[in-house]
């Protein structure tokens, strides 16, 4: 006869209450320790549009989200209805990341995309967790070479991105899961204050 172990209690409630304060502190210490550099990344993003110029995003996993997600935000609208702005994410086109993988290495995924449709003085931002993903290193050497200005989001240490973006954002924690939520806020709180600094809202 099997014998059911019995399984250790999991206190629900402070696990959702912990996860809060987690999340909270995070956060005030982001508030306290980007703005600098977050009013670099809105300012040169605007001076870029201004001037005719793109922003591209990328990022792997949930980071391709977020990417996904923020150039629909510029693309389509945030706050209100206005006039287009020109953002991509290069993670969206199966049949280019495909073959990319398959022919040149999953490495080169945003680089040889950045080596198609980037040029100089458009904004490419690249979204990692760690710091350390290849591609999206790759694609800031890329980046670099054509003559873009690139920022980094990232967490933890900072991984690699130092040495490799013009602008660094990076979340104070090494938890994964807060580094994505405070990449996400940053990301909207980014197209919100560049409607306004385009004066469409």
């Amino acid at each position: 006869m099997t014998h059911l172990i019995p399984m250790p209690t999991f206190d629900l409630r402070s696990f959702y209450e912990n996860e809060w304060i987690e999340h909270c502190r995070v956060a005030e210490n982001t508030s306290n320790m980007l703005f600098k550099a977050f009013a670099e990344w809105v300012e040169i993003s605007a001076y870029a549009i201004q001037h005719g110029k793109k922003i591209l995003f990328f990022g792997n996993g949930g980071s391709a989200s977020d990417a996904q997600h923020l150039a629909a935000e510029l693309t389509v609208r945030y706050k209100t209805n206005r006039k287009a702005l020109a953002a991509l994410a290069l993670t969206t086109d199966t049949s280019i990341l495909t073959a990319i993988g398959n022919d040149l290495g999953f490495e080169n995924l945003f680089s040889r995309q950045i080596e198609a449709l980037a040029y100089e003085g458009d904004v490419a931002i690249g979204i990692s967790t760690s710091g350390k993903s290849p591609n999206v290193l790759n694609g800031f050497l890329e980046a670099r070479k054509r003559g873009l200005v690139t920022v980094g989001l990232t967490g933890g240490d900072s991984g690699d991105f130092p040495g490799h973006v013009d602008i660094l954002l990076t979340v104070p924690s090494p938890i994964v899961a807060r580094i994505q939520e405070m990449h996400i806020a940053l990301g909207q709180m980014f197209c919100g204050a560049l409607e306004y600094r385009l004066g469409l809202v």
